[in-house]
């Protein structure tokens, strides 16, 4: 590491150390309406139940509730292929933490990760005996690389995904940038130019695989749509036209609710399912959702809807498949708001057409895929959306072509996972004793 890249690690280490007040106030300030967000702190202090069951780890690390659904079929093949060894799984939110226990229980350790100060990284290491660190994404930590690095845990970056916005972010502090990619054993890129902007800040070629992303290799529910027609029949809505808008982020709530206003107007049926992307907004835009003159029914209470509700409101987690499966057509947020998009493969998977605002700069590639195939339609304010949704309800056969047709192309671009367990398994052969006390 050069001089300038240890000065800058320091620079940002006293930088982040000092802004830990700041991170605490705000937990406690989101945890008025997510109470998660003030349980377990001792955890991102990096004070963890220490491994004593088997004596090595693997660590995978997923941020939030994205990287988590990504990580989970890596998971659970690492668990059925790594018998020997403690799979410690990390998370730094109440969503992505709920995600990893509801489908992974007691057959993994999760905590929530430590924050990026070396004693706290160097704490967590030793206590999990950590040896194999895989790290989900885009999570570029400058001590957690340093540690790992100090302690000889070999760090692997899966599904690596890199928009140019945060390249040009990454070249502002480039020479600390490159010193922690070259920190890394192996770095998977969900696509070419994926790799080619990680090559860019100074990835090693060699250390540089193109696998696709991890995404597409979804593991539905095995009766999800038989479930979605079971929990339409309930609310006694077979005949109603469904549009659901999720993983909404402030801002796009206003234009989903003037657009269901507009369809409303050719299809007085149609009954609107919206599911913001995080919890501590459920009651904010439920307000906003009344504010607006809506009749709705709230999923938390499993309240029934009548002719009369116009929406329901998807105020629960781990419940989102299971609702693109009773709906019709789907949009996915974070994408009119500039958060980079969300997981378009989802609904996809479902076998239904998806509609997405034009802010996807964190998954242009699967967009690209969808697009390409007349699967997914970008829209940009409430008018076309509208437009969109009455066309699409108008044209059922369309419809259900263009659902099929999603469905061929996320299993025509499935097979990143494989590729991710042959990297992990040749070079941590799973017969091989990874950490020795």
């Amino acid at each position: 590491m050069s001089l300038l890249a240890k000065l800058s690690r320091r620079i940002y280490t006293i930088l982040h150390y000092l802004s830990l007040p700041a991170i605490m106030i705000r937990l406690l300030w989101r945890s008025r309406y997510t109470i998660a967000y003030r349980q377990r702190w001792s955890e991102r202090f990096g004070y963890i139940k220490r491994v004593t069951e088997t004596d090595a780890s693997i660590w995978i690390h997923a941020v939030s509730l994205g990287e988590a659904n990504a990580a989970i079929p890596l998971i659970k093949e690492l668990i059925v292929r790594y018998p020997q060894y403690t799979i410690v799984v990390t998370t730094t939110t109440p969503t992505g933490s709920a995600q990893i226990v509801r489908h992974l229980k007691d057959d993994v350790m999760h905590v929530y990760a430590p924050y990026d100060v070396p004693w706290m990284v160097k704490r967590f290491l030793r206590r999990s005996r950590t040896k194999l660190c895989i790290i989900m994404e885009t999570e570029i930590w400058p001590n957690i690389l340093h540690s790992c690095r100090y302690y000889n845990v070999p760090i692997f970056l899966a599904n690596a995904r890199l928009s140019e916005r945060s390249k040009l972010r990454y070249q502002l502090i480039g020479r600390l940038t490159k010193s922690m990619l070259l920190t890394y054993s192996m770095v998977s890129a969900q696509g070419l130019l994926d790799g080619e902007r990680l090559l860019s800040l100074g990835l090693e070629p060699k250390k540089l695989m193109i696998s696709g992303n991890i995404k597409f290799d979804i593991q539905l529910p095995e009766k999800i749509n038989d479930d979605g027609k079971s929990l339409r029949k309930e609310w006694g809505a077979e005949n109603r036209p469904i549009f659901i808008a999720a993983s909404t982020h402030e801002g796009e709530e206003e234009i989903i609710i003037d657009a269901f206003k507009r369809i409303k107007e050719q299809l007085p049926n149609v009954l609107l399912i919206l599911v913001p992307r995080h919890p501590d907004r459920f009651p904010r835009v439920e307000k906003l959702c009344k504010d607006s003159g809506l009749n709705l029914v709230l999923r938390s209470l499993n309240q029934i809807p009548t002719d009369d509700t116009d929406m329901i409101l998807g105020d629960t987690m781990g419940e989102l498949l299971l609702l693109y499966a009773a709906s019709d057509i789907a949009f996915v947020g974070g994408s009119l708001a500039p958060i980079g998009g969300h997981n378009l493969i989802e609904p996809a998977a479902i076998g239904m057409p998806v509609l997405t605002g034009p802010q996807l700069h964190n998954f242009t590639e699967i967009s690209r895929l969808l697009q390409n195939s007349g699967t997914a339609q970008i829209v940009h304010d409430a008018k076309s959306i509208a437009t969109a949704v009455n066309a699409l309800f108008s044209a059922t056969e369309l419809r259900e072509k263009m659902g099929a047709r999603a469905k061929e192309v996320i299993a025509a671009n499935s097979g990143a996972l494989e590729k991710h367990l042959e990297w992990i398994e040749k070079n941590f052969p799973p017969q091989r004793r990874l950490y020795n006390a």
